[in-house]
């Protein structure tokens, strides 16, 4: 390649390419005539050029392979700093007709540019909708299945067993009571050692951990099940009792990491950040895989109680939980693999060795606390913090919605049991309607609108239920029918905000502190329901359930109005984060 510089008009500097024979080379290399370490002073005396020799061959997607070869013959003095310095004698009376009739027409980069494919809005579309690595994606989901199938029946067989040993509903709350404890003490901690190791290792060391609380809570309910307490205090200071709090918790608090871990980091991963169909409907999916294992667990341990004894069924779950085990490790790896190994890697910094004795000397309630600490101040300080709350604020209703409080409500109001079971089952299913409501909203409206559109849906409906309510009309049949169906019907508004609020905070959560601020999310939640429970045991009796509904609603409504007072003034960070929704 030949560079001709012209000095005898101030325009006629540019570049000509003269295309030569196609060479076997297709590399780029120059060869310096001094070491890059030595710095070049400005007193430099008068060189002659003895040699240049370079050779070029340049390959790109749009041009053809270009080599030329051009060698120029001088002579060279070394320096006195005893370096070599080439230097190019540029010629004004190279210019040809040919370049002048180049330059007139147009330049090559124009041409080039020129050139480049663009593309339409439907392809964009497409590739929007399409993930980055859909296998990866479908070994996520089977993994998702078989491991939430067992958590899912591990989660009501666990209370159902405990309740059978005593009739009192104390061991049950001071299991729930602790395990709450343990998510919001040591969510940030888990969250934190998640954002240091290797991705793959840590989701199968925690699944093993999990499994392991699991099995150690199935030996203690079954030899809880042969004592036969006579009251539920002497029950609570045994000690398998003990163990089995404490098997709860880490259960509990590993379920909760492995929860983080496939929804706020892996999915973005497999699905594409910037991919926000895809994106929404892998959120979809998840949710849909969590709510029918909820269906499927629940009714498959309640056919086996109504069928055998209780430590028999204790027993299955035990060999489902062990089975389960290697098939949820084996799907984790082959995830990793069909995506490149992209889950390869530790998301914020290698966890080495002065990590491991750091760990080992201190105090981990000091590690601990600093692990709180950190969490806490992370938190307030991700770009999407008032989709956060808002999302924190919808645990605060335990109340209009399918639960305890509201089971028990309904019983003191004298309705058939068939029809209360029929009330939850209805929430269920429009819990999985709304995971496909939601990747519609989001294709439609945009990420954000299609959130608040979510909350507004929600917190409309539940103010028609406590207006009917209040109207003291609930003693006859019809007006408690349309209160139930007001509450089913809120659910499409509060899942679908569930799904698009997630993907929200995915998108606008670094990956490097994904884990730990997901915890403390959660952790964060955990204090809300933990919150509204303890004013439910305050205000216990039947005939203040309207107090504790204006409650859960003033929550919801309070959730809608902050997210929809975020979304009217968005910030750069945010138009930035969701620059590529269509309608933010």
């Amino acid at each position: 390649m030949v560079v001709v510089v012209s000095h005898a008009q101030p325009w006629s500097a540019f570049l000509t390419l003269r295309q030569a024979p196609l060479t076997s080379s297709s590399s780029f290399r120059i060869r310096p005539c001094f070491s890059s370490r030595r710095r070049l002073t400005p007193r430099l005396p008068t060189q002659r050029v003895v040699s240049l020799n370079s050779r070029c061959s340049i390959n790109t997607d749009v041009l053809t392979d270009i080599a030329t070869d051009q060698e120029v013959q001088d002579d060279v003095a070394p320096a006195d700093c005893g370096c070599t310095i080439p230097v190019l004698h540029l010629k004004s009376d190279i210019l040809d007709t040919e370049a002048l009739n180049l330059l007139a027409k147009g330049t090559f980069v124009d041409t080039l540019l020129t050139a480049l494919p663009v593309l339409s809005e439907e392809e964009q579309n497409i590739i929007a909708a399409t993930p980055a690595h859909p296998a990866g994606l479908y070994a996520l989901y089977a993994s998702c299945l078989a491991g939430n199938m067992v958590e899912q029946l591990w989660n009501f067989a666990s209370p159902a067993a405990i309740a059978l040993i005593h009739s009192s509903l104390l061991p049950v709350a001071l299991m729930g009571f602790f395990a709450k404890l343990a998510v919001i003490g040591g969510g940030p901690l888990v969250g934190k050692l998640m954002d240091q190791f290797p991705r793959v290792p840590a989701y199968n060391y925690l699944s093993i951990v999990q499994t392991a609380a699991q099995l150690v809570s199935v030996g203690m309910i079954i030899h809880g099940h042969t004592l036969h307490p006579t009251s539920a205090s002497s029950l609570l200071f045994h000690p398998w009792f003990i163990v089995l709090v404490l098997a709860g918790a880490v259960e509990r608090l590993s379920g909760l990491a492995l929860g983080v871990a496939v929804e706020r980091d892996w999915v973005v991963l497999l699905a594409g950040t910037n991919r926000p169909v895809a994106l929404a409907q892998a959120n979809a999916v998840l949710s849909r895989i969590d709510l029918l294992c909820e269906i499927v667990g629940a009714a498959l341990f309640g056919i086996l109680l109504s069928k055998y004894e209780p430590v028999v069924c204790l027993k299955i779950a035990a060999a489902l939980m062990t089975g389960a085990l290697p098939i949820v490790v084996s799907l984790t790896w082959l995830t990793n693999k069909l995506s490149s190994g992209v889950l390869d890697r530790a998301v914020e910094t290698c966890f080495s060795c002065s990590s491991l004795s750091s760990l080992k000397s201190e105090n981990i309630v000091g590690v601990g606390l600093e692990a709180i600490k950190h969490g806490w101040f992370e938190y307030v300080r991700q770009p999407v913090l008032p989709a956060s709350i808002a999302y924190v604020l919808l645990y605060f209703n335990v109340v209009l919605a399918p639960g305890g409080l509201m089971t028990a409500f309904l019983t003191q109001q004298g309705l058939n049991p068939s029809i209360i079971g029929a009330f939850s089952g209805l929430c269920a299913f429009i819990g999985v309607a709304a995971t496909f409501v939601s990747a519609k909203m989001v294709k439609h409206f945009g990420i954000l609108k299609a959130g608040a559109a979510g909350l507004v849906f929600q917190a409309s409906l539940l103010t028609t239920a406590v207006a009917v309510y209040w109207s003291g009309s609930l003693s006859q049949q019809t007006p408690i029918f349309f209160f139930l169906a007001l509450i089913v019907l809120s659910r499409l508004g509060q899942m679908s905000y569930d799904v698009i609020g997630q993907q929200i905070l995915q998108t606008g959560i670094p990956a490097s502190k994904a884990n730990l601020i997901g915890t403390t999310e959660v952790s964060v939640a955990s204090l809300a329901e933990s919150i509204m429970l303890g004013v439910a045991i305050i205000v216990n009796d039947v005939s203040h359930f309207g107090f504790l509904a204006t409650l859960s609603l003033v929550s919801v409504v309070g959730a809608a109005c902050l997210y929809c007072r975020w979304l009217e003034n968005p910030t750069d960070t945010q138009r930035t984060l969701f620059s590529f929704s269509p309608h933010l």
